[in-house]
């Protein structure tokens, strides 16, 4: 007899909101003849709608993509409209409000560069990369270290892709992940006290971690630019400074580097960035967040909820406050 074990932030099949209710309003636009037009237009805002549009995008015929049901958020999906208005994005901001600012950003041509410990460098773009992944969605929980959280499907397919496809040699440890420079679009590069470009990073054990995930779409079309456009990293046990956007390099190494918040800040914002409720922030409490979805507080779980799955990458590393800064 075959019985299915739920995994700690998995819901039943009936708590969670329905593919076509979240395409509904896609498939109504269609039926009205709405579609091409927004697929075709940059910065668009839909009448009554505060969303703004994917412009015109190669990749688009590729969604919706098959959703992988392993991956289920736990809670009932954000809307859409808050999802993509939401949005820290420092390069076109400090603020929430940065979506309008952010359709500068030029999406194509984007090109992937891939270097470091690996068997052979490459650049590669981001539609031929698109060719060589095995595209699925999952819905993920995402905690700001600000305690406030939304629950997103994402598409996109798993790092462990990317590793085996840059194939590191034995000595890489690290994966240092970049984002995009360009002061003519992004007026928050023009702010010298940060240490442009935006990078992160996760060791190797983290990265070919199945829950690790890069993103390229959402809400089953490409992923809009405020988001990350065209490529983002999303790992939902750690808070959403570590899930950079809009990245532009891979690069691996046997060094741990300092990443952006870490220079900035390592006492608030350090290398781990797990999710643990009793490590405060040193300027508010972690226990609780505030639900986008519905307003509400809600109490954050440790690893935000996918201790599980990733408490043992940790083990060696022991009960410390380092290990979740």
């Amino acid at each position: 007899m075959f019985i299915k074990k739920t995994r700690e932030w998995e819901i039943s099949e009936n708590q969670i909101l329905p593919e076509s209710q979240y395409f509904n309003r896609r498939d109504i636009l269609k039926a009205m003849g709405v579609g091409g037009l927004i697929a075709g237009s940059s910065g668009l805002l839909l009448p009554g709608s505060t969303a703004y549009a994917v412009e015109s995008d190669p990749s688009a015929s590729l969604y919706p993509v098959p959703r992988n049901e392993a991956y289920t958020g736990g809670r009932e999906l954000t809307p859409e409209e808050i999802a993509t208005t939401y949005n820290n994005f420092y390069e076109f901001g400090s603020h929430k409000s940065i979506a309008k600012k952010a359709q500068a950003l030029k999406i194509r041509p984007w090109t992937v560069k891939i270097d470091g410990m690996v068997e052979k460098e490459m650049e590669i773009g981001i539609d031929d990369l698109l060719a060589k992944m095995p595209l699925e969605e999952r819905i993920y929980r995402h905690r700001c270290v600000e305690a406030w959280s939304m629950v997103v499907p994402y598409s996109g397919f798993a790092l462990a892709e990317l590793v085996k496809l840059a194939a590191p040699t034995s000595k890489a440890k690290f994966l240092v992940m970049e984002t995009f420079e360009d002061k003519s679009v992004a007026p928050g590069q023009k702010q010298f006290w940060y240490p442009w470009p935006y990078t992160e990073a996760l060791t190797l054990e983290e990265a070919t971690h199945e829950l690790s995930f890069m993103a390229t779409g959402l809400y089953g079309k490409p992923i809009p630019k405020q988001n990350g456009a065209p490529l983002r990293l999303a790992v939902p046990w750690k808070y959403g400074f570590k899930h950079i956007k809009s990245v532009v390099r891979f690069h691996f190494t046997d060094e741990r580097p300092q990443t952006f918040w870490e220079k900035l800040n390592n006492r608030e914002y350090g290398f781990w960035a797990n999710v643990n409720p009793e490590v405060r922030h040193p300027r508010w409490s972690q226990a609780t967040e505030r639900d986008l979805r519905t307003g509400n507080r809600i109490p954050t779980e440790i690893y935000n909820g996918y201790a599980e799955q990733v408490a043992h990458l940790y083990k060696d590393l022991g009960k410390t406050e380092v290990l979740f800064k």
